[in-house]
């Protein structure tokens, strides 16, 4: 059985990977669209999910080779190239036994618990995807369904009994 926390992991890194396709379809003054109250531009936001991811998991044991960081100015093929290292790492670190989500590790926040990091890591990313949705409904664009129901239905969640 996949534990619980892995599954919420996947659907953050397939509500990531989806919203990354679905702007690929975007023209690059689209992808520099923003409405107030939103992070920034769609590529700006994507940039820093991804980047803010890598910070994380980083953090958390797999540190990457070549980060942008958090809030980089990156085209969205380098978002999607440091995607692919970020989906990589987070089965590397979550899919054995050796990940202890009580071990203390230090922040600038002062010392929590790497659960606390994990749970940041998907409330990060779902908060700004859904900045990126606003932007694109503001402009009268498609906005991708990124919730559980839809990933579930994508990963034969939906059983017939």
């Amino acid at each position: 059985m996949t534990p619980p926390m892995l599954r919420q992991l996947r659907h953050e890194l397939w509500a990531t990977e989806s919203l990354i396709a679905r702007c690929g379809s975007l023209t690059e003054a689209q992808l520099e669209l923003t409405v107030p109250g939103t992070y920034g531009t769609i590529r700006q936001t994507l940039g820093h999910i991804v980047g803010a991811d890598e910070s994380y998991l980083g953090r958390l044991g797999l540190p990457v080779a070549d980060p942008f960081g958090p809030g980089a100015d990156a085209s969205l093929a380098e978002v999607a190239a440091h995607f692919t290292h970020v989906k990589t790492r987070a089965e590397q670190i979550f899919s054995g036994d050796k990940f202890d989500p009580e071990r203390v590790m230090p922040t600038r926040r002062g010392p929590i618990r790497a659960w606390v990091l994990v749970t940041q890591f998907v409330h990060h990313g779902s908060d700004h995807r859904a900045h990126i949705g606003t932007i694109l409904g503001a402009h009268g664009l498609d906005v991708p369904d990124l919730d559980v129901w839809n990933y579930a239905g994508s990963v034969g969640g939906f059983t017939e009994d």
